[in-house]
């Protein structure tokens, strides 16, 4: 089955993964921190998640997205 060109495939990318795994130890420090009572570091880890998106849109554009040309397939 061929792949059509508008298809926006799933993600499967080194800047995804990589966005997406910031974001998960974002939160989960985030939420440890929140429980243990310390603010500052809660507010470090939303920081944290706020820029994931930013890191991810630099390696997309590093050619590490869907069909970039570090990928597996181009």
């Amino acid at each position: 089955m061929s792949q059509n060109s508008t298809d926006p495939g799933h993600g499967n990318s080194v800047a995804s993964w990589t966005t997406v795994i910031i974001i998960i130890v974002a939160f989960s420090i985030g939420t440890l921190f929140f429980w243990l009572d310390v603010p500052a570091m809660v507010w470090a880890s939303a920081a944290l998640a706020a820029v994931a998106p930013a890191v991810g849109w630099v390696l997309k554009r590093a050619g590490y997205g869907v069909g970039g040309e570090h990928t597996k397939a181009h």
